[in-house]
């Protein structure tokens, strides 16, 4: 899912009109992802070789060496034991190993790792990532606190609507709820374009209603979107 050069001018062709009728300032960024979820192979592989061994063995699994340790026939030396305790431990270490390796492997794979992060993880994610592009962006910084964060993150499909304290005061919450909406139908359908011009323009009026355009009412950001780099 890409941003044409077309798309991006349409985009911010969008920005620049939706703005004429408020004091808001739109700013516009695409993420690949909210983050690398660097943490989640390594939790859900060290869980799976811890847990999925024990469930095994009680589930009939019996790889050799464990076997006569658990039941089957053994010699009764004492270093013979000793021989099959080691090989026993051995077989469940190389057993947990096996399971943690493979784990990882699958991880790899974007759409398992997906798939396997929580979606209250990718939703804390993406706000953050949303707000270190409100602030590295210089958002905060307009003239009258008027600054509006339109985000996507494409990876886990979902969207940020971040307004500055001005726009907050301004503004219900909930409204900025239908702009999400908006983006995410975009981001779902596959239509990136056509979700970012449906919320522009419905931040549009929602901003043409609550903060009106002042007499003199430079435009303080760019226009045009930002399309983040795979990180």
């Amino acid at each position: 899912m890409q941003l044409t050069p077309q798309d991006q001018s349409r985009i911010a062709a969008a920005v620049a009109t939706a703005e004429t009728r408020t004091a808001g300032e739109i700013y516009c960024v695409v993420a690949p992802r909210g983050s690398a979820y660097r943490e989640v192979p390594i939790v859900w592989a060290t869980l799976l070789a811890l847990g999925l061994p024990p469930l095994a063995l009680l589930a009939g699994f019996r790889p050799r060496a464990i076997e006569g340790l658990l039941g089957g026939w053994t010699v009764g030396h004492e270093l013979a034991v000793g021989h099959t305790v080691l090989a026993a431990l051995a077989a469940y270490i190389g057993l947990q190993l096996a399971v943690f390796i493979l784990v990882l492997l699958a991880m790899m794979i974007p759409a398992v790792r997906r798939f396997a992060t929580p979606g209250p993880l990718k939703t804390e994610r993406v706000r953050r990532a949303a707000l270190d592009q409100f602030l590295s962006h210089g958002l905060h910084q307009t003239q009258d606190r008027t600054g509006v964060l339109i985000f996507a993150s494409l990876e886990e499909r979902r969207a940020e609507v971040i307004a500055d304290e001005t726009i907050y005061l301004a503004a219900p919450p909930q409204v900025w709820e239908e702009v999400v909406a908006l983006l995410v139908t975009g981001l779902r359908s596959g239509d990136l374009a056509g979700g970012y011009l449906a919320a522009i323009a419905r931040s549009g009026d929602i901003l043409a209603a609550h903060v009106p355009p002042r007499a003199t009412n430079p435009n303080e950001l760019s226009d045009r979107i930002v399309v983040l780099d795979e990180r």
